[in-house]
């Protein structure tokens, strides 16, 4: 399985009062992170439907597990799909360093056809593609709990 990696600077307006990047702050992260991947997901073909032509979010889930103070390190954001349907699939992800993780969250995205205004099924490229950043083990990292570290 092939996952993908995207450096996430910290910026002084992420943090909030209490000195942590706020919670909201995390899904434009997840945001950037999602775009650079989807860009990366285009089929060999150019002249095929592919994310980079448009999809939108059905579903956010995040777990917050440690506070994440400014400083001048970027994050990783790592990506990797655990689900593909016809018509969406969904994309997980861990914010990180070295030394600890910070969130985990997923995102169901639903391909676009932005011509047509509306959804549109994952084609059988789109779908070879994904496979190679398919991973079904995700509860087994955290356990299955999902709860927030104290």
């Amino acid at each position: 399985m092939t996952r993908h990696y995207y450096e996430c600077p910290l910026r002084w307006s992420d943090m909030d009062a209490f000195g942590h990047v706020n919670n909201a702050v995390f899904l434009k992260y997840l945001e950037e992170a999602r775009i650079d991947f989807m860009f990366r997901l285009k089929p060999a073909d150019d002249d095929g439907p592919s994310f980079a032509g448009g999809s939108v979010v059905a579903r956010h889930e995040i777990d917050y597990l440690r506070p994440l103070v400014h400083r001048h390190a970027p994050v990783t954001v790592e990506s990797w799909v655990t689900k593909i349907g016809a018509a969406s699939l969904t994309i997980s992800y861990e914010v990180k360093d070295e030394e600890q993780v910070y969130v985990r969250a997923s995102t169901v995205v639903v391909p676009y056809d932005l011509r047509a205004q509306r959804p549109r099924r994952i084609t059988a490229e789109e779908r070879a593609v994904l496979e190679g950043y398919m991973d079904d083990a995700d509860d087994e990292r955290d356990g299955g709990s999902g709860a927030l570290a104290a």
